[in-house]
């Protein structure tokens, strides 16, 4: 249902509306700083409601505007539902970022939204985050010359600041566009030519897609969320995530970690019934789950996106981990599919589901635009009430990824069934999809070529049954390069010192002569990688 409503409103109303209800079991980094014994955060929506108002608060003091755009870095703990409803309700815009992300990626983002705020947390694990925010507020004050405050969400706020704060309205930047068709957020894309792009949705566009999806995934006030991918994925966010549960009334529960270890237990004590997962994850939960045996029996929605779901590994979902499977196709620019509650198996285990809404435009075509014959498969393209129209300042990729008539090029390779249901077959994209996370190729082999040993180099994504894609690394050396006795630790630790987000660092280096050619010589990089792709499984299955 289309509503014009803005996200602060929107909290604002489910939190109140559902006040007594359960909102959030997470660890609380708050907590953690303060030395109190029990970690473990356990808020009423009303509860919510007054932590986020001291958010608010803390933000607005920080410097943050009406308007202003605010890193949020912070991982799955309850301080990042508290600081994410508090920079909507000081009237900011959210720009979700990964708490993996270091200073490379955070420069970028910070100065292509001009950001004038960063919040993390000093006690995530994994980096220096204190010294991390430093680094990239010096960039910016360089660059830009623009503060950029940061908040730590581990600290604690003086109460007696916030006694008179209300939340804030968003600010209307034109006279004739409702407040409700302004941008909200910024989400990050996984974009193939370098850093991810940005991608604004607004108040309006992505709450139709909240309600539509807590409809079609029959999330209720009884139903209690797991939530054990990054919070501040699409999937995550309101598919139906975290923000469908808000507006049900539900309650989340933020998983420190993904482990089955960690989940099963959480799924035990605390009655979970949704689960999101990405392919590889399911098959670490399904080779887990037979020697730790669990009790799922309160699992009745098992969720499946970010990648392909092989039927051969749908088929075991429901078997052994209780819950009904519902697989999930979307991309944080808009479009999203679903297999309903009452599909075949067939169309359960074989598709990605169908769209969400009746207003969702689909079209496969060739490489010219021009509609595939039925059932062949073909790029997908889509137009709808909730996909993007262009990406955040980006007008010369936006001419590459959107037709003349307003169609996004998702870059998927895709089939469409008789039924309207999609079938993923590739991608046309140049990307490695690494446990959800979609990688730049480009990105990779612009970090290597800078390396003063490397004359060429092309990064590709070696199938992987644990993680889905790894990042294999073909390098061809300068004239007496040396890359010592382990050319991959040498990469990372390059990779590490241009501070490169640890996720995007190659694991299998190679180094070799010449890059192989296809067998029409060198035409393009694209054909270059599929070349290097082929050397290495050839190499693989001649040596197993």
């Amino acid at each position: 249902m289309w509503v014009d409503e803005t996200i602060p409103e929107f909290l604002e109303t489910s939190c109140t509306d559902s006040a007594e209800n359960l909102a959030v079991i997470a660890v609380s980094h708050q907590k953690m700083s303060q030395g109190e014994s029990d970690l473990v955060a356990r808020l009423t929506y009303a509860e919510l409601r007054e932590q986020a108002l001291l958010a608010a608060a803390r933000v607005r003091d920080a410097g943050v505007r009406p308007g202003d755009r605010v890193l949020l870095q912070l991982p799955n703990i309850a301080e990042y539902l508290v600081y994410l409803l508090g920079i909507f309700w000081a009237g900011g815009i959210p720009v979700f970022c990964l708490p993996a992300h270091r200073a490379s990626d955070l420069i970028h983002f910070a100065i292509k939204s001009d950001a004038s705020a960063h919040v993390f947390s000093s006690r995530t694990t994994g980096a220096d985050f204190q010294q991390l925010h430093r680094s990239v507020a010096s960039a910016v004050q360089d660059q830009q010359c623009r503060r950029l405050a940061g908040i730590d969400a581990s600290l604690p706020y003086d109460t007696e600041k916030s006694e008179s704060f209300t939340p804030a309205q968003p600010v209307i930047n034109t006279d004739r566009t409702r407040k409700s068709e302004q941008v909200a957020f910024l989400q990050l894309s996984g974009g193939t030519t370098g850093l991810s792009k940005l991608i604004p949705r607004t108040h309006a566009d992505y709450l139709y897609s909240v309600r539509q999806s807590a409809k079609i995934c029959q999330l209720n006030q009884e139903s209690t969320l797991l939530v054990v991918l990054p919070a501040s994925h699409n999937f995550a966010m309101s598919s139906a995530g975290i923000l469908g549960a808000i507006y049900t009334g539900s309650t989340i529960v933020f998983a420190a970690d993904p482990s089955p270890k960690t989940a099963f237990t959480l799924i035990e004590q605390e009655k979970v019934r949704v689960v999101q997962l990405v392919p590889p994850l399911a098959q670490a939960w399904l080779a887990s789950a037979p020697k730790r045996q669990p009790n799922l029996e309160t699992l009745e929605l098992i969720q499946i996106g970010g990648a392909k779901l092989l039927p051969s590994v749908a088929e075991q979902i429901t078997p052994v981990l209780h819950g009904k499977l519902q697989q999930v196709f979307g991309m944080a620019e808009g479009l999203v599919n679903y297999t309903r509650a009452d599909d075949s198996d067939e169309m359960r285990l074989h598709t990605q589901g169908r769209p969400m809404s009746e207003f969702d435009e689909i079209r496969v075509v060739d490489d010219n635009d021009v509609p595939v014959a039925e059932g062949e498969s073909g790029h997908l393209l889509t137009r709808g009430p909730y996909t993007i129209r262009g990406y955040y300042n980006e007008p010369h990729i936006n001419v590459k990824s959107f037709t003349e008539d307003g169609f996004y090029r998702t870059g998927d390779i895709v089939r469409l069934h008789p039924t309207g249901d999609i079938e993923v077959t590739g991608r046309a994209k140049d990307q490695i999809n690494r446990n959800g996370e979609k990688i730049a190729v480009d990105e990779i082999e612009d970090v290597a070529l800078t390396h003063p040993h490397v004359y060429d180099a092309v990064a590709v994504g070696l199938p992987d049954e644990a993680v889905g894609e790894r990042i294999y690394l073909v390098v061809v050396p300068q004239p007496d390069a040396d890359f010592g006795e382990s050319p991959v630790s040498a990469m990372r630790e390059y990779f590490a010192e241009r501070q490169v987000t640890p996720y995007k660092f190659p694991e299998l280096v190679e180094v070799m002569d010449a890059l192989p050619l296809t067998n029409v010589g060198k035409i393009s990089r694209r054909d270059v990688r599929a070349a290097v792709l082929d050397h290495v499984l050839q190499n693989k299955e001649n040596h197993a």
